[in-house]
C-alpha cells in the first residue's frame, strides 16, 4: 500500500551518487547514515567530509530503524500538484540517540489529525514502490 499520493516524482540518487548507498539500503529495509572512519561521529545528510573532525574517510553504517520524535508539523497545503487533495499530513524530525542524536525527517503515517507528542518512540516503515521505473522504497514513520 502506499501512503502518498500517485504523480509526485520519484526519488533517486544525487548526480554526484554521494547518497546512493542510502536509497540501496533502504530498498534492504535497512536505515544507513554516514559514519566518520577517524572520528566515529555519525552524520545526516550525506556529506563529502565529517561533520565533526572533518576527515575524508567516510563510510556507510545501517543503524536500527527506531528513534523518537524531536519535532513535527502538520502542513494543510499541498507542496507539490500530486498532494492537492492530500492535506494535512504529518511530517516528523526523528532523533537517533543510538547514532549521535542525528536527525532526519519523514513523513508519520496514520491518521493526519493524531496527537503527536514530543520525545514519542517511532520506528520505521519501508514504503516499496516495486512498479515505478526505477523501483524505489521511501521511509515512512509510526509510533511504536
Amino acid at each position: 500500500m502506499s501512503y502518498l499520493a500517485k504523480g509526485l516524482p520519484a526519488p533517486v540518487p544525487a548526480p554526484d551518487g554521494l547518497d546512493a548507498p542510502y536509497w540501496e539500503g533502504t530498498r534492504q529495509h535497512e536505515l544507513r547514515v554516514q559514519r566518520c572512519d577517524d572520528c566515529g561521529q555519525h552524520q545526516w545528510g550525506p556529506e563529502w567530509m565529517c561533520h565533526g573532525c572533518h576527515s575524508f574517510d567516510l563510510s556507510w553504517v545501517a543503524i536500527e530503524g527506531t528513534g523518537r520524535i524531536y519535532s513535527w508539523e502538520r502542513p494543510y497545503h499541498p507542496v507539490h500538484p500530486a498532494l492537492t487533495d492530500q492535506g494535512p499530513y504529518l511530517v516528523v524530525l526523528v532523533e537517533f540517540p543510538q547514532a549521535d542524536n542525528l536527525r532526519m525527517l519523514g513523513n508519520m503515517i496514520g491518521d493526519p489529525l493524531q496527537d503527536v507528542i514530543i520525545g514519542s518512540e517511532v520506528e520505521a516503515v519501508f514504503e516499496d514502490h516495486d512498479d515505478a521505473e526505477v523501483p524505489y522504497t521511501l521511509v515512512q514513520w509510526r509510533c511504536v
